[in-house]
């Protein structure tokens, strides 16, 4: 079972150019320091530190995923880029920070990575499992359970909202006569009075 500790590193993991990675603010938070300890503990061993590890993330992306969660790690009014974390990077941060906490702390980090991981590689197991099934099937499907699937595919395709058509769009609606309007002739009040 896993810990309540684990949960809440598993939501901060982030997807920031098509790598998971922890944000610099969530991961001091995790780890138990200020934000700008743990940053200066990495600049002082930035070697320890490749991109594969640890990289800055622009003001764009971090806005980015402030609209994807409801909920906001504190990363505004920074003055410095954040730095997102890969899981090798948040264990080095761990190492490099040297605190009992943060050590303690990494076990969960790591194991929150190692689910995501293992989370990803089941949904792609079961979406090739699915896409295989589709494919035995239509294999085997004879002419008339062919016919009856195209049919329903083209209920389905009936029941798609039609666009607008722009020609009957400006027309107008309703019942209109079309007859020349009736011409009335006004008689002068002289022609009346003789």
């Amino acid at each position: 079972m896993t810990s309540p500790s684990a949960n809440l590193v598993e939501s901060l993991i982030r997807l920031v150019r098509g790598q998971r990675v922890i944000l610099d603010a969530d991961l001091a938070q995790v780890y138990g320091v200020p934000t700008k300890q743990l940053n200066q503990a990495v600049r002082r061993n930035i070697e320890k530190f490749p991109e594969d590890f640890a990289f800055e993330v622009d003001f764009e992306e971090v806005t980015n995923l402030r609209s994807q969660f409801v909920t906001s790690s504190g990363h505004g009014g920074r003055r410095h880029r954040p730095v997102a974390f890969t899981e090798h990077g948040a264990i080095m941060a761990a190492n490099v920070l040297r605190s009992p906490r943060a050590v303690q702390m990494s076990v969960f980090v790591v194991r929150a990575f190692v689910k995501m991981r293992e989370t990803l590689a089941q949904n792609k197991e079961l979406a090739a499992k699915l896409a295989e099934l589709e494919r035995n099937l239509t294999e085997r499907l004879n002419d008339q359970e062919q016919a009856i699937v195209h049919i329903l595919g083209e209920i389905k395709r009936l029941m798609e909202p039609v666009p607008p058509d722009t020609e009957s769009a400006s027309r107008e609606m309703g019942f209109h006569v079309k007859e020349e309007p009736p011409v009335f002739i006004l008689k002068s009040r002289k022609a009346k009075k003789s």
